[in-house]
């Protein structure tokens, strides 16, 4: 096995939770903040936008089932990186698009990989998002773990996670764990 941390934020984590929970070779997912000033944060400071945290999700993955690169354009390909500090109805500095990396490899991997989607053009607007190392983690509390999981007839669930998740699994069915089809 060949177990790694990479950290993304992409808006709220309970979609982005939701999107590497259903990936193969995704060992864990948890949900917390990273990036601010204010140590052990609550999910309300967070929400006021006032500590500089970002919502993010630490995905522990197995690199010889799923690759850094790929992890990468799923984070890509599953919010809107040309959005400064939003992601639909969410706004405000918590909701920003940034990856956090562990090591200068995945530094290096996620500027290549924000430079040939630039070169893609698959973007009609140019990528804004924030590449940073990785700082203190502060895991969210139980409530905010497993969300998608744990509540799927929830309105939030049914109207903006459901419909995400559904467009990563039709794109990338062969990534996906065979549980989840």
């Amino acid at each position: 096995m060949n177990i790694q941390n990479i950290t993304f934020g992409s808006g709220c984590f309970w979609c982005t939770e939701a999107i590497f929970q259903s990936v193969k070779g995704v060992v864990s997912v948890k949900s917390g903040y990273m990036g601010g000033t204010v140590k052990y944060p609550t999910y309300m400071e967070i929400s006021n936008g006032n500590t500089g945290h970002a919502e993010v999700v630490q995905v522990e993955f197995d690199g010889d089932i799923v690759s850094l690169d790929e992890l990468l354009l799923f984070f890509f390909k599953t919010h809107n990186p040309t959005s400064l500090n939003r992601q639909g109805g969410d706004i405000g500095t918590q909701y920003r698009s940034v990856i956090f990396y562990h090591d200068d490899r995945q530094k290096r991997a996620a500027e290549a990989m924000m430079k040939r989607l630039a070169d893609e053009q698959l973007f009609d607007k140019p990528i804004l998002t924030e590449i940073s190392p990785a700082s203190e983690f502060y895991q969210a509390d139980n409530h905010n773990q497993n969300y998608y999981i744990t509540n799927p007839l929830k309105p939030y669930c049914t109207v903006v996670i459901h419909p995400k998740l559904n467009k990563f699994v039709k794109e990338f069915t062969d990534k996906i764990k065979p549980e989840l089809l």
